[in-house]
């Protein structure tokens, strides 16, 4: 079995139950996730919404009005003295 394998067996409340664990960085037990528990955690998640066409504005990392920058923004030099 893969990893892709394993994440399309997930539910949306498995889903949340993972979601709300990397935001507290504590497991639904108490027990405190490590670092590389917090990165494996983001990858399913993220793979997860890429795999069940999640919308844009409700996956992880969604920041509505994001920056807005052109081409035309006024540029200033900075000077160091």
């Amino acid at each position: 079995m893969t990893v892709d394998d394993l994440i399309k067996t997930m539910t949306p409340e498995v889903f949340q139950t993972m979601k709300s664990a990397l935001e507290l960085s504590r497991w639904p037990d108490g027990r405190k996730m490590d670092s590389d528990q917090k990165v494996l955690c983001m990858e399913a998640l993220i793979r997860y919404e890429q795999m069940t066409n999640m919308p844009a504005d409700q996956r992880i990392g969604y920041m509505e009005g994001s920056c807005k920058s052109s081409k035309d923004d006024d540029v200033q030099p900075l000077t160091i003295k």
